[in-house]
């Protein structure tokens, strides 16, 4: 009695373990591929599913949620033979799991690979400044690159972000001088039209003051002009009008002489006209 009771146990706790080994609850998010004596056999679905103990097996458990694939820096030379850093980030969704898991050995890894390489294609053909101002449009084109690819192993590919697209160390240090020495050529340029203004101003200075002077001294003449003919019809055929002027504009050397700083004694001839007549070497009447 004993050892039936031991029996019954046995084949009771078996037939639970069987029954459990059937039963398959998929959370939800998830898809699971069970293959039956070592071949694929179906994809369980989230909820209660039944299988066949001991013949089928769960082989892999796959998430339906979208994964976030962080892609490696790397270096990446342009057209122009730049050297600039580029990474990226990748959003996917496994539609197919059968596919990705049978299509190809790790589908991250080659998901990964495949960007970089397209990364590097895509940017080989800019040059430096539409690699650094065209995130968009190297978005397009990746995405356009590797959807068609990664398909064929039944993943969905949601969307493709540049994180960081910038030039390496080296060619940072030389975008700095250069922007530096550009900084310093449109100083030196700014300066030397500044010296160009300021000359051009000085020059039409000195232009107008000469043609100033000009006028002047054509204005003094005719009112030296003026004062002769005055003078000559006051004194008629007496005296000639120069030596009246001559005298006036002697008159004031002196004048001026006297009050000059070096000037201590000034001692003015009795005889003004006839000095004035000497200098000028006539012989006038007195």
């Amino acid at each position: 009695m004993g050892s039936f009771s031991i029996v019954m146990l046995v084949m009771v706790a078996l037939v639970v373990f069987t029954v459990f080994k059937g039963v398959r609850i998929v959370p939800q998010g998830y898809k699971w591929i069970v293959q039956r004596l070592g071949k694929y056999h179906q994809t369980l679905e989230p909820g209660l599913n039944l299988i066949i103990p001991y013949v089928d097996d769960v082989a892999y458990k796959l998430t339906t949620k979208d994964i976030v694939l962080d892609i490696p820096s790397q270096e990446v030379i342009t057209r122009d033979n730049v050297v600039i850093i580029a990474n990226a980030v990748a959003y996917i969704s496994i539609v197919q799991p059968e596919k990705a898991v049978y299509g190809i050995e790790d589908y991250e890894h080659g998901i990964r690979n495949l960007v970089q390489t397209s990364l590097r294609s895509i940017i080989g053909e800019m040059d430096l400044d539409s690699a650094l101002s065209s995130r968009d449009h190297i978005k397009a084109l990746l995405k356009q690159a590797i959807s068609e690819d990664i398909a064929d192993w039944g993943i969905t590919l949601k969307t493709v972000e540049i994180q960081d697209i910038n030039p390496s160390d080296t060619m940072q240090t030389a975008m700095e001088e250069q922007a530096a020495a550009e900084r310093q050529r449109r100083a030196t340029v700014t300066r030397a039209d500044g010296q160009k203004q300021a000359a051009i101003l000085e020059a039409d200075g000195r232009l107008e003051a000469s043609r100033r002077d000009a006028e002047a001294q054509v204005v003094l003449a005719k009112g030296s002009e003026e004062s002769i003919r005055l003078i000559t019809q006051a004194m008629g055929e007496e005296e000639m009008p120069v030596v009246y002027l001559l005298g006036e504009q002697y008159i004031k050397a002196m004048q001026e002489l006297a009050e000059s700083d070096n000037a201590k004694t000034v001692v003015l001839p009795a005889d003004i006209l006839g000095t004035v007549k000497g200098l000028m070497g006539s012989k006038l009447k007195p």
